[in-house]
């Protein structure tokens, strides 16, 4: 077995097959090649969230507001690309237990950040980074909604226009 497909992170598959059916095949290249290029013997890429209920939606913004915690978003359930399963947040997994989210270690030691190499993976895609946006700046995220604003895919919710397994059509 390489070392690539040692760290083809199993959790990140599991997650990768609740995105929105338009992108899992997408989202398991991205896993591929990241794990081709920046994965180590001690450390790898992890998708940590992919689709989010609306009640796990309304759970994370109530934290910092009604419940303990901080805030980590100002989304309001149906107002996040992840609860039309068309986001994925990261982080490295260290020594196989450690989240981290340093955005300028080069754990792979090529010269250069292991996770802006991971952003432009992404972006090579077309999918757009969390954190090049003005404000609220969400640094693990990544989302593609073919041309979508969170309002029009929750307009399509609320018209039925879903599939079987309740994932908006576009």
């Amino acid at each position: 077995m390489s070392t690539a497909t040692q760290h083809i992170d199993p959790l990140s598959i599991e997650r990768i097959a609740k995105l929105h059916p338009k992108l899992r095949t997408e989202a398991l290249q991205i896993l591929s090649e990241i794990a081709c290029k920046v994965n180590t013997p001690t450390s790898f890429c992890r998708f940590t969230f992919t689709l989010r209920t609306m009640q796990e939606q309304q759970a994370i913004y109530n934290q910092g507001r009604t419940t303990k915690g901080k805030i980590v978003t100002n989304a309001k359930p149906g107002q996040s690309i992840h609860n039309y399963g068309m986001a994925v947040d990261i982080a490295f997994v260290l020594n196989g237990k450690e989240a981290s989210w340093d955005t300028k270690k080069d754990w792979d030691k090529d010269g250069k950040s292991d996770w802006m190499e991971v952003v432009a993976i992404f972006k090579n895609y077309g999918w757009r980074w969390g954190g090049d946006w003005a404000s609220f700046k969400d640094l693990p995220h990544f989302e593609k909604t073919f041309g979508h604003t969170w309002k029009s895919l929750l307009a399509i919710k609320n018209a039925g226009k879903i599939d079987s397994e309740g994932y908006v059509l576009i």
